[in-house]
């Protein structure tokens, strides 16, 4: 029977006659008995002038098997291996086309036939071809099983998480009841130690203010008289109002609220909120108790040395001319170098009285409780979200497409890489891909995924990844995955087709369609 099988061809070739170079589907058309019509209808000829090396027809029909028709065809037959057409202009050239070597019958080059020996490797490549095809198609029936039974777990899950949300919603409601009525009693508490504190920090920075006042005061009443004048005032040309650098009387007088002098308890009162700002003092106060010198005074300038005590001639100078020039002596003693200002004390660093006390037993027992559950409530909030995110997750990836029985659900959380000479590239299927260069540096995304891109017969034979980086001047990075049958899942090619167009093959067991039945096994055995 085999031998029948292999002496076919064989008879075929001897009892189906036809013209060099014609096809046996072409050779009903060249019948040696009647004239041969050209392919194309175009004219036609007398039998004999087939393959006479002259060029009749226009579509070279009429010459199959000589190299006369530029525009012809050459049919190999290539027994054992796959026919094949060739330019009639390679007929006869000097070079084996034909694995048989029929194209150089009149050219006196000898072909050696091979039509054996490519047959005999592509059937090879065909086993092997089918052999991946077998085997990958039995893993994927694993994974369609594995997809199978972990929806069903996945499910399984979802629906006991789901049960649990309504649990925790609901103690996430009752710790969030306690807590507020916690921070009730703790915010009352920490308003009324931060009240008392409040009113303790007025009452020191009032007696401060009072204290700097009484300083002022002793300080302007040179003749300790107890009460300070506007000639004393005018000492201090720093008081100006009108920016002449002078205190007039008048100005002083305005000062002193329309007064010729005023007492103590009037300065504190009305006139040392006026000048405060403004107020220079001749000597640094040493005997305060509070706040320290450095937060109560603030130097402009360097402190000048005390000056050295008048003669008698220079008070009584003095004191003749002290009314008529006082305003020229303020001038004098502004153009020298002036002592610092006393400074509100807000404007100083905080000292430790301007901080606020620890809290009391009482008050830190209610934060302390307050604390305890907001943590409690913080703690069931975060395993709420945790468990809202699990149920999308699940039902995300429960809903997703994964292909006609599941079979690529398997690549949802795998990552797959390609190096090149320049790149690495990443592939994590039904999310990214990406491009990282190979000596470092970041990645930039060729798209997200999009769909299944494959035609309307096979669908899911290609993946599109779209809205990747934009391209300088140019559309976003967009990719296509192609899917190929194999044993094993690995990326085995990356190209860029078209600008920022790229083209990737995935190779997959889950790509493997199933194979046609095996044949029989022969039964060929050995006789006795």
């Amino acid at each position: 029977m085999l031998l029948v099988l292999l002496l076919l061809p064989m008879c075929w070739a001897v009892e189906v006659k036809r013209p060099r170079g014609v096809s046996l589907t072409n050779h009903h058309f060249y019948d040696e008995s009647k004239p041969f019509t050209c392919l194309d209808g175009s004219a036609s000829v007398p039998f004999d002038q087939v393959n006479d090396d002259y060029c009749d027809c226009k579509d070279g029909s009429d010459e199959p098997g000589t190299a006369a028709c530029p525009n012809g065809s050459f049919h190999c037959t290539n027994t054992g291996y796959k026919p094949l057409y060739i330019s009639s202009r390679w007929v006869n050239d000097g070079v084996c086309d034909c694995c048989d070597g029929t194209d150089e019958y009149n050219s006196g080059i000898v072909c050696e036939n091979t039509c054996k020996e490519k047959g005999r490797k592509e059937r090879e490549t065909l086993q092997q071809m089918a052999e991946v095809t077998r085997e990958g198609f039995r893993l994927k029936k694993i994974l369609i099983e594995d997809w199978k039974r972990a929806r069903e777990e996945k499910q399984k899950k979802l629906t006991e998480l789901q049960a649990g949300k309504k649990s925790l919603e609901d103690q996430v409601e009752l710790l969030r009841t306690l807590k507020e009525e916690a921070e009730k009693p703790e915010k009352e508490a920490k308003d009324q130690h931060r009240k008392l504190w409040e009113e303790q920090l007025a009452a020191s920075k009032a007696q401060r203010e009072q204290e700097l006042a009484t300083s002022a005061f002793q300080e302007l009443d040179d003749d300790m008289d107890g009460a300070v004048s506007v000639a004393e005032l005018q000492t201090h040309p720093e008081l100006d109002t009108d920016g002449d650098g002078a205190l007039s009387e008048g100005e002083a007088q305005t000062l002193l609220g329309g007064d010729t002098q005023t007492d103590a308890a009037s300065f504190s009162d009305r006139i040392w909120a006026a000048i405060r700002d403004k107020y220079r003092s001749e000597v640094l106060p040493t005997d305060l108790p509070s706040p320290p010198a450095p937060a109560l005074t603030e130097p402009r300038e360097e402190q000048p040395p005390v000056p050295s005590q008048p003669t008698e001639e220079e008070d009584e100078e003095e004191e003749e001319t002290e009314e008529e020039e006082g305003g020229e002596e303020g001038e004098e003693e502004d153009s020298q170098e002036t002592p610092p200002p006393v400074v509100p004390p807000q404007t100083a660093s905080p000292t430790e009285e301007d901080k606020m006390p620890p809290y009391d037993e009482q008050t830190q027992a209610f934060i302390n409780a307050a604390q305890e559950a907001r943590n409690k409530f913080e703690e069931a909030e975060r395993s709420l979200k945790d468990v809202e995110e699990s149920i999308r997750n699940l039902e995300q990836e429960i809903s997703f497409d994964f292909g006609p029985n599941g079979e690529f659900a398997y690549l949802y959380s795998q990552c797959y890489e390609l190096t090149t000479n320049e790149y690495v590239y990443r592939l994590c299927p039904f999310k990214l891909v990406s491009q990282k260069p190979k000596l470092g540096g970041s990645p930039t995304s060729l798209g997200t995924w999009g769909s299944w891109a494959g035609p309307d017969h096979d669908k899911f034979s290609a993946m599109k990844y779209e809205q990747g980086t934009g391209c300088w001047q140019g559309p976003n990075r967009s990719t296509t995955v192609r899917l190929l049958c194999g044993k094993e899942t690995v990326v085995t090619s990356t190209t860029e087709p078209s600008r920022c167009e790229y083209l990737m093959e995935l190779m997959t067991p889950a790509a493997c369609p199933e194979p046609p039945p095996e044949p029989p096994a022969s039964g060929n055995h050995d006789e006795l």
